[in-house]
């Protein structure tokens, strides 16, 4: 049986495969959210970034892009991506039922954010997290750069997220005008 994941942040500009197929999505009960502390990748311990997730939400549903693995690579592909998504114990890794736009429906693998865990912040206003993307940096760039880089590629996709375009804008005000 072929592997899917759902990508719905950096996976989408950055799967760091090639993928056997690949399509527009939707995930349903999920939104997409700013809603977890990075230590590693958008952070560092003495000031946390954020990083996307998947947080369930009833009546939510989440566009992405989902890609299918090749059936060649599978096993070095899936380590990689779990090694990558999985650095800490703050995501739970899903199978969940994802509606490609061509009419087919695939099961995928999707990093769905623990509410139960400390990196958990799904009380955060857009204010709160953009000022903190503003300002950090992690062992894969500046905070802000991933926000702008997933926002910049789902519009290029034709996926509207009003949450991303607002925090895009705000975190550009802040850092152009030396507030960060």
């Amino acid at each position: 049986m072929a592997v899917w994941v759902f990508g719905y942040g950096s996976l989408i500009w950055n799967p760091e495969f090639t993928p056997a197929d690949r399509g527009l999505a939707t995930l349903h009960g999920y939104a997409r959210s700013f809603c977890m502390t990075s230590i590693h990748h958008r952070g560092s311990p003495e000031e946390p970034g954020l990083v996307l997730a998947l947080d369930a939400a009833e009546g939510a549903q989440c566009r992405g892009v989902a890609f299918q693995i090749p059936r060649s690579d599978e096993a070095s592909i899936l380590a990689a991506l779990r090694e990558r998504e999985l650095v800490s114990s703050a995501y739970r890794e899903e199978v969940l039922p994802v509606a490609l736009d061509d009419g087919r429906t695939v099961q995928a693998l999707a990093y769905v954010v623990d509410r139960s865990h400390p990196q958990y912040t799904g009380s955060l206003t857009l204010e709160d997290q953009a000022q903190i993307i503003a300002r950090c940096h992690g062992g894969k760039g500046p905070n802000r750069d991933y926000l702008w880089q997933t926002a910049e590629h789902l519009t290029q996709l034709g996926i509207g997220d009003a949450d991303l375009n607002h925090l895009s804008v705000r975190v550009r005000d802040i850092v152009d005008n030396g507030l960060a």
